[in-house]
């Protein structure tokens, strides 16, 4: 592996926990919505 592939692999690596964030944040709006709507 090349510096630039190595470099690649950090930027993929972060947009993935990036994404993995953002989708815990909109799992959790949901429950909460769910929650206040009263439905299980």
């Amino acid at each position: 592996m090349d510096l630039s592939d190595a470099k690649r692999l950090k930027q993929l690596e972060d947009e993935n926990a990036k994404l993995k964030r953002l989708l815990a944040d909109t799992m959790l709006d949901n429950v909460v919505l769910k929650d206040l709507l009263g439905k299980p």
